[in-house]
């Protein structure tokens, strides 16, 4: 095969028992894609035609539906006599299968990251709607150390659509108590699923072993699993709970929500590298820092990883100069932590505490060659965080907009308060 529609094929990566995935190239985009093509007997066969038409007409209808960094992104559907395909985001990367294997597991605090990143992609999902009901190690792909992408939605329930949804289907050793029960399924189905990821990524194995789905089945809905500590004992007890909480067989002891779950994970991660006094940020602490700031109170989880993404973070300590009065400026700061001091021709003008920004005339005015009016030197141990006005530039549309909304809401306060001064006086 050559060609898919208006796609050039490179190779193809593979295939299942319904569909063929090929690498191709968007020539009007000008970027690689991953073109899943469906067997023509599988949308025809009367046995399976409703169900696998059904699974792929739900995986079609996200096109565009779901732009979130750790979600794989689907750019196009087409539904054809002669072929019918789904075009996504192409991962220069495998799945988390291998890392699941007891000779290949990754370190704990990675483990920790990729499942956060999970949480909170699982948790876009649900707010549009969406419950994706086939969470495994299979359709997680990573790339990089920590970095993931949620693929393949075709078994996702819609809760807003009005199409009857497909029941009865997933991975049996992933499905939660509800989905092999065929009870009316929310998020928390996923998060039991995610549960089991993680349980199998800490261990190397599943929580239950059985020899057929039924003995599987009757486990998960009877059998309490042993702690992953039992078989990996650097495993902390909170990472242990997690994980228990996460596999509650009852949905009232189970995760309320995913907000609930990605906590309890940043909070293990915070708690051991302050015990660690390690100077680098993970994308967890950094995700929770800026969903913190009163800065970024608009901005969406999606603009959110892209802020990480473009900003520079670093521990400042007591006297560590930022900026200096004179100095050309092309970037501007925000206080994650800690405070500063402002002062021009060595006076005092002010001082700025966790979550002011400083420096953002330069972006503002966008004057070439903008000079700095006054230092910025740290007053206690700072996190701050850089934002280089050619990289915010390279930022999305939404992305840079919510960005100008957050700096016109300060200057109006900042005008305001200077009213109010000279009415003052």
């Amino acid at each position: 095969m050559e060609k898919i529609g208006k796609y050039q094929v490179a190779r193809k990566l593979g295939e299942g028992a319904t569909s063929e995935v090929y690498l191709c190239r968007d020539p009007f985009a000008d970027r690689e894609v991953a073109i899943k093509v469906v067997f023509p007997d599988s949308l025809t066969d009367d046995e399976n035609r409703n169900l696998f038409r059904k699974l792929f007409i739900t995986e079609a209808s996200l096109a565009g539906k779901l732009a979130h960094p750790h979600v794989v992104q689907i750019y196009d559907a087409v539904v054809d006599e002669g072929i019918s395909y789904v075009v996504m985001e192409y991962v220069d990367g495998g799945t988390l299968e291998p890392h699941c294997n007891p000779d290949a597991l990754l370190p704990l605090d990675k483990i920790v990251e990729i499942v956060f990143k999970c949480t909170r992609a699982l948790d876009f999902a649900n707010r549009a709607g969406v419950v994706h009901r086939d969470i495994k190690p299979a359709n997680i792909l990573l790339h990089g150390e920590t970095d993931i992408k949620i693929s393949d939605f075709g078994s996702a329930l819609i809760t807003t659509s009005m199409v009857t949804q497909v029941s009865g289907i997933g991975s049996p050793a992933y499905m939660s108590p509800q989905q092999i029960k065929e009870h009316p399924l929310t998020f928390q189905t996923d998060i039991y699923s995610l549960g089991v990821v993680m349980y199998q990524l800490l261990t190397g194995q599943l929580p239950f072993q059985a020899s057929n789905n039924f003995s599987m089945m009757y486990q998960i809905t009877n059998v309490e699993p042993q702690p992953p500590s039992s078989l990996r004992p650097d495993i902390p007890p909170a990472l242990d709970r997690i994980v228990h909480k996460a596999m509650q067989k009852e949905l009232e002891q189970r995760y309320q929500d995913w907000d609930e779950f990605s906590d309890d994970l940043s909070a293990l991660i915070s708690s051991e590298q302050a015990a660690q006094k390690k100077e680098d940020f993970a994308d967890s602490e950094k995700f929770n820092i800026l969903r913190g700031l009163p800065f970024f109170a608009h901005f969406g989880d999606a603009e959110l990883w892209e802020v990480m993404r473009i900003s520079g973070w670093e521990y400042c300590k007591p006297g560590k100069a930022l900026m200096f009065e004179g100095q050309t400026g092309d970037f501007f700061c925000l206080l994650a932590s800690g405070e500063v001091k402002v002062i021009k021709q060595g006076k005092l003008l002010n001082i700025l505490n966790t979550g002011e920004c400083f420096g953002e005339m330069a972006y503002i005015s966008r004057a070439s060659g903008s000079m700095r009016s006054a230092d910025v030197v740290a007053l206690s141990d700072s996190r701050v965080i850089t934002i280089h006005n050619a990289d915010l530039d390279r930022a999305s549309d939404v992305c840079r907009h919510k960005f100008d909304r957050a700096f016109m809401a300060i200057l109006v306060e900042r005008l305001s308060l200077s009213n109010t001064r000279l009415i003052g006086v």
